[in-house]
């Protein structure tokens, strides 16, 4: 292999070509040193070779054994290619079968002297199903040692991984070593170079457990070092404070048509708090779907209008905004307070007048989408900032809401509930306010599985539902029909349910999705609010916000495409009325895991509870919303609340005496790529 360095594109190793190097950037490998860290997702200990003799079915071991027959197959009934192979040593004989690889036959011959590993089945003699194999070796790579298994892909399969990993090992020595050395010697960890050769080829099931137990420390410590210095830069700012008025808050709170919940009361408890000090809040607000977020954020606005400054709200979409302009509104009117909304199709002479009054303070509360940050936007005195599903805006959008040298206070809302140790590593730099009540008369939505052969009786209770008066969501995974997916989409589905389920409803059913344009959208939506459209086809853009009391069924296509926290999402916008509302999961997979996720939201209603499901079931890097964070956090659990508590812990004792690490060089250098990937600069 060619001399190396670690910023050598991944093209430069040998047995890599442009096809393979744009197959790993897809997997965020672009680096001789984004290979070397791409760590195993497990490993199976196939270290002790077993005589034929003593293999028993269920067992999961490496035999050595010599070649006594192979030969390429065709099965007859399904014409799948095959690779079929006798093998022997000293004590006894075994059937080997390698489906869709009939290669095999021509790699492997009579004669060869091989490793197999895998599990042994019985199926008329003892055989092994597509096992690893590797012609012997003193030092073997997928068979008779301790194997890593990576993440796969379409094309990058472990045995293409596995080769072209391990003579990288020896470049481990140039890796930084990002943690302190007085923490590596108290915790006794193994050094990053060595842990690093022992997480790709473990010597011993000790040694891997050491190396992980190194770099599961590791992905929290630095994820803990980079909030906490994005805490304290915060801190470092200055904001106007928005004293605390009694009387002001128990005016909001006797208008509401409503009685708030106890959660509600301690999150505005916990906001006006924040804002009456002179550093500015940076508070999240999450609760499940219709637990009243809008209320409690509408209270802080009202509070830093009557003291004379100026607040905005955030959306993501156009719908959205206006959904909160009105609710707002509503809620604010009463007290004097007026509220404006910008959208990206605003006309320019309404826009300019707009403007003109947010500029002069005429505004005490501006309403929008994208069209807010926009550089011509200046308010008179902006003291409170509200993001609706912050997530979904990039840092810098985040950041331009500031506006001179003050920062204005800063409230994040999310409809996805985070799992209390995912918000402590993902969100450490901010505070957490949590509604976990939903205001009374909330009716619970039923939840269905329907497999194919119940279809049909799902199709009737969707008819007799809209015969009813009731209205009905239809969810699809994508706009445009794809093969490669195999699953229905949007413009499809309308056609179909239009042609042949309920052509008696085909003026009736209508389609959104995110492509159209915005005044398209917006006549779609207008129909489907005032009824005039019975079923709506969407796809995902209907996850969060819209607002349609009558609406009482919500049909999920291909649920198993859906994370559980998306899918509670769409659970959640029905039964926001007087009337029984169910969801309808349909999937026409039966594989255990994806039942398994899917009977978790019959049987769960709490969005909360279905979100650590979900984390603990695919991972965090799959958790709706989240998901280009997911990167980072290889080995770590974010369930441990031990390992979160233990590297918050460390860091917080490193800055305290270190508080610009400029002890630590090499810290610092990995820390500002984590922070563009984590976006806390």
């Amino acid at each position: 292999m060619p001399r190396l360095s670690l910023d050598d594109p991944v093209t430069a190793i040998t047995g890599i070509n442009t096809a393979y190097g744009g197959k790993l950037e897809r997997v965020g490998v672009k680096t001789v040193r984004d290979l070397l860290l791409y760590f195993p997702r497990k490993h199976r200990d196939f270290g002790n070779v077993t005589p034929i003799a003593w293999v028993r079915p269920g067992m999961q071991t490496t035999v050595r054994a010599r070649v006594y027959h192979i030969a390429r197959q065709v099965t007859p009934r399904k014409h799948m290619q095959i690779a079929r192979a006798t093998v022997s040593d000293d004590s006894g004989q075994l059937n080997v079968v390698w489906f869709n690889q009939p290669y095999i036959a021509s790699y492997l011959h009579e004669g060869d002297q091989i490793f197999l590993a895998g599990e042994v089945d019985l199926n008329g003699g003892l055989v092994m199903k597509n096992p690893e194999y590797e012609k012997v070796s003193s030092d073997p790579s997928h068979a008779a040692r301790i194997v890593p298994i990576y993440p796969e892909t379409k094309g990058l399969t472990s045995r293409w991984l596995r080769p072209k990993i391990r003579p990288l090992l020896w470049l481990a020595e140039q890796l930084d070593e990002v943690l302190p050395g007085e923490i590596l010697a108290r915790r006794g960890f193994m050094p990053r170079a060595a842990a690093v050769k022992q997480v790709h080829f473990p010597e011993s099931m000790e040694a891997l457990e050491r190396a992980r137990d190194r770099f599961e420390f590791e992905e929290i410590f630095l994820n803990q070092v980079a909030v906490q210095q994005a805490k304290r830069a915060r801190q470092s700012h200055a904001a106007d404070p928005i004293p605390f008025d009694e009387a002001t808050a128990r005016a909001f709170v006797a208008a509401l048509p409503f009685k708030l919940t106890h959660a509600q009361r301690g999150a505005a408890w916990q906001i006006l708090k924040d804002v009456a000090r002179p550093q500015p809040m940076n508070r999240l607000l999450e609760g499940d779907v219709g637990s009243g977020k809008t209320v409690v954020a509408a209270m802080a606005i009202h509070h830093v209008a009557r003291a004379g400054f100026q607040s905005m709200l955030l959306a993501p979409t156009e719908i959205l905004a206006r959904q909160h302009a009105d609710v707002v509104d509503s809620l604010l009117r009463p007290f004097g307070i007026v509220v404006g909304m910008l959208l990206g199709s605003t006309p320019a002479a309404a826009r300019r007048a707009l403007l003109t009054s947010v500029a002069d303070g005429s505004v005490n509360l501006l309403v929008g989408t994208h069209a807010l940050i926009e550089e011509d936007v200046r308010f008179r005195h902006l003291a409170l900032a509200v993001v609706d599903e912050q997530h979904r805006f990039g840092v810098g959008q985040r950041l331009s809401v500031r506006q001179g040298e003050l920062w204005p206070h800063f409230l994040s809302m999310t409809a996805t509930p985070i799992p209390r140790t995912l918000g402590l590593t993902l969100f450490g730099d901010l505070d957490i306010s949590v509604l976990n009540e939903m205001p009374p008369g909330r009716l619970p939505v039923t939840t269905r599985l329907v497999p194919p052969d119940e279809r049909q009786g799902a199709y009737d209770f969707i008819r007799q539902q809209v015969s009813a008066g009731r209205q009905v969501f239809v969810i699809c995974p994508l706009i445009q029909e794809s093969d490669k997916l195999g699953v229905r989409s949007a413009t499809q589905e309308v056609q179909k349910l239009q042609r042949d389920v309920f052509p008696d409803l085909a003026s009736r059913i209508a389609l959104l999705h995110g492509r159209m344009k915005t005044a398209e959208k917006e006549e779609v939506m207008g129909k489907f609010q005032r009824g005039e459209v019975g079923i709506l086809v969407s796809t995902s853009v209907v996850e969060v916000g819209i607002d349609i009391p009558n609406a009482t069924v919500m049909m999920v296509e291909a649920a198993e495409r859906f994370g559980l926290a998306q899918l509670h999402q769409f659970r959640g916008r029905v039964g926001r009325g007087v009337h029984e509302s169910t969801c309808l999961l349909f999937t026409d997979m039966d594989d255990p895991e994806t039942m398994r996720r899917l009977t978790a939201l019959v049987t769960h209603h709490s969005g909360f509870d279905l979100a650590e499901i979900d984390l603990q079931l695919r991972g965090m890097g799959e958790l709706h919303g989240f998901r280009q964070h997911g990167n980072e956090f290889k080995m770590a659990s974010l369930l441990d609340v031990a390992l979160i508590s233990d590297g918050q812990g460390e860091a917080v004792r490193l800055l305290d005496r270190d508080p610009t690490l400029a002890g630590e060089p090499a810290l610092r250098r990995q820390l500002s790529a984590y922070r563009r990937v984590f976006a806390l600069d």
